[in-house]
């Protein structure tokens, strides 16, 4: 009985805390610091010199209206006459195949298809045991592109 007692004595002073925490924030002023002016709303003045008076502030870039899909169709088009054709979308498919078709006779053999394999296998197999330790087997590790830095402003 006493842990019955107990446990809704604790619930009853969380709940007391919750609310006077609640309370407490509720009247707090705002804690969110107003915008930064915008470059277009300063003068003349302000836009020609910083702080220091001795180099020009820094221009936003112009933003652009294309979206990413109108990047794409453009990427697309190849011969930029508004419309895409089978062919277009073909062309990269075949410049890819070409690669792979070392011997130029139209066909995919499995052997051209996995070359790249075969020479990372080799590559990494450099004691030439036809097998890969984990030590070899961490060096055909995809490398991973840097990501961009995003300014922090």
């Amino acid at each position: 009985m006493l842990r019955y007692a107990t446990g809704t004595a604790s619930v009853l002073l969380f709940l007391i805390a919750g609310f006077f925490l609640w309370k407490s924030q509720g009247s707090a002023e705002n804690p969110i610091p107003k915008a930064p002016k915008a470059l277009a709303a300063l003068s003349a003045a302000d836009q020609t010199e910083d702080a220091r008076g001795d180099e020009p502030a820094a221009t936003p870039p112009a933003a652009t209206e294309t979206s990413k899909e109108e990047k794409r169709f453009a990427r697309a088009d190849k011969d930029k006459d508004g419309k895409i054709t089978l062919e277009e979308l073909y062309l990269p498919r075949r410049k890819a195949f070409a690669r792979l078709d070392t011997n130029s006779d139209g066909r995919l053999a499995f052997e051209e298809w996995s070359a790249s394999t075969n020479e990372k296998f080799g590559e990494a197999d450099k004691d030439r045991s036809a097998s890969l330790s984990p030590a070899e087997f961490a060096t055909t590790k995809p490398k991973t592109k840097a990501k961009p830095k995003v300014c922090a402003c």
